[in-house]
């Protein structure tokens, strides 16, 4: 793997940066964490390099300090909303991110449910958590948010949320993803502290997009593609350029807010201690990164595997024509198509001279082993079989689990589990492989090659299973997908 990121130097720059913007505050700074505070999978796919738990690595030198609160928004409740690199929703998420803070001696103080408008699947979330003893606080839908600063900073506007309690001069807002409404809290704990004669300063930690790389390089796009179902969009920011002379980029609900931001701070103050939305953030990637070349074309990639994914969930109606559509032309204002991914130029070549579903995978070598449906396995299980043989050294013509063992579960998954593929899935295989291991050094040897899959890139011809999808993300497989459902 080619590193163009230097972890280490973000650390000690990130951690150093936002000590110093700590200190230019007094009773109590509100930092936004936008992004995801560990689990940034996107970051370590743009940057090779970067680590996804970094950020979380910096603020456990700040816990004796700092509380979370934790942001979900109502709105995303009521969807069932999922976290497309786990595969859970972002109300069962808030649950796993303050257990894996609070595992880490983090203090999570409360969650905030955000655009709440009496919506019953709010208010049952909000019942789960406190009989599970946490605080839970509601902010409500502001009529004409971001624009109608006048009522937004008054007693009808932010006046009206609920005041989230805290306890720490470091208070952190975080969420399961973007359009939670972090900053929106943040705001809205300025104004309430302000209302009790608190004086509160904020701060944004946002990664993407990178404010001092140009707009169009290929790691923002790929944040734009990355949130093409929220509709942000890249921008100049118009109020740094007139402050400074100098050109930054952020996105547009940074930018729309400023003006809400900058009638608070005066409000408080009398004055805005920050003249643009850049101004407001603290973040050091843009300064970390050591090879251009090496992230400009990982984000090329992340962008196409982007634009698959939202395919397939178009296909599924989980997402809109829109977001495809977005994507397809940042594609083009890239000049990539979908050919510039190596896997899916040879899954569709294999496709093509078989006739029936085939996949692909890039090993961390560069090697390319393709694979096809048979009568006894499917595509996916068939690939990690051959490149899993390859990776061992061992002759493609071997055959690691014999059909005598193949048929018997055919027959059950058919006849007893009345399934109408008979086919072996991807776990069926491993398991059967494992169980072989004990026995028969091939499959040992196989079985042991597991672990070289993290990172590789994989495409299918046709849209997988659950059971497959999930197999490929446990092996840390980067999967793509032509939006085809397959034949039973």
């Amino acid at each position: 793997m080619k590193y163009g990121f230097d972890n280490q130097k973000y650390v000690e720059m990130q951690s150093q940066f936002i000590k110093e913007r700590i200190a230019q505050f007094g009773d109590k700074l509100y930092m936004e964490f936008g992004g995801k505070l560990f689990d940034d999978y996107h970051a370590s796919r743009v940057l090779p390099g970067f680590k996804p738990d970094s950020k979380l690595m910096m603020l456990m030198q700040l816990r004796d300090d700092a509380e979370i609160i934790i942001v979900i928004s109502a709105l995303d409740i009521e969807k069932n909303k999922v976290r497309n690199d786990l595969g859970i929703t972002y109300d069962v998420d808030v649950l796993r991110l303050r257990d894996e803070f609070m595992s880490r001696g983090l203090l999570v103080s409360s969650v905030v449910i955000t655009h709440y408008n009496g919506q019953a699947s709010a208010v049952a979330y909000r019942t789960r958590l406190e009989h599970l003893g946490i605080n839970v606080y509601y902010h409500y839908t502001i009529e004409g948010y971001p624009t109608n600063v006048a009522l937004i900073d008054s007693e009808e506007g932010f006046g009206k949320n609920d005041y989230v309690e805290t306890t720490r001069p470091l208070v952190v807002v975080t969420a399961p993803g973007p359009g939670s409404g972090k900053m929106a809290v943040c705001l809205s704990q300025l104004y309430q502290e302000n209302q009790r004669g608190i004086k509160a300063g904020y701060a944004k930690f946002e990664t993407f997009p990178i404010w001092n790389l140009p707009l169009k390089h290929p790691v923002n796009v790929a944040y734009e593609a990355a949130t093409a179902d929220l509709n942000d969009i890249n921008m100049i920011d118009p109020f740094h350029l007139e402050a400074y002379g100098e050109t930054t980029v952020n996105y547009n609900r940074d930018i729309e807010i400023f003006p809400v931001l900058n009638a608070i701070f005066e409000g408080i103050y009398g004055e805005n201690p920050y003249k643009s939305p850049t101004d407001m953030g603290v973040n050091m990637v843009g300064n970390c990164i050591c090879d251009d070349e090496v992230c400009r074309e990982a984000s090329k990639q992340e962008i196409i595997r982007r634009y698959y994914t939202a395919l397939c969930e178009f296909a599924d109606g989980k997402a809109t024509e829109n977001e495809v559509n977005k994507i397809a032309l940042l594609m083009k204002q890239m000049r990539i198509t979908t050919d510039d991914r190596k896997v899916t130029v040879a899954a569709k070549e294999r496709r093509d001279k078989s006739g029936v579903p085939s996949a692909a995978i890039e090993l961390a070598d560069g090697t390319i082993i393709t694979s096809e449906t048979s009568d006894l396995l499917g595509t996916s299980a068939a690939l990690i079989l051959n490149a899993a043989k390859h990776l061992a050294g061992i002759d493609h013509s071997a055959k690691l689990i014999p059909h005598k063992m193949i048929e018997p579960i055919q027959w059950t998954k058919v006849n007893l589990l009345h399934g109408h593929n008979p086919r072996l899935h991807t776990d069926e295989v491993l398991v059967a492989l494992s169980m072989l291991s004990l026995t028969d050094d091939n499959c040992e040897h196989s079985l042991a090659m597991l672990p070289q899959f993290a990172g590789c890139q994989v495409h299918t011809t046709v849209m997988l299973s659950e059971v497959d999808r999930k197999i490929f993300k446990k092996l840390g497989v980067e999967l793509t997908c032509e939006p085809i459902r397959k034949k039973s």
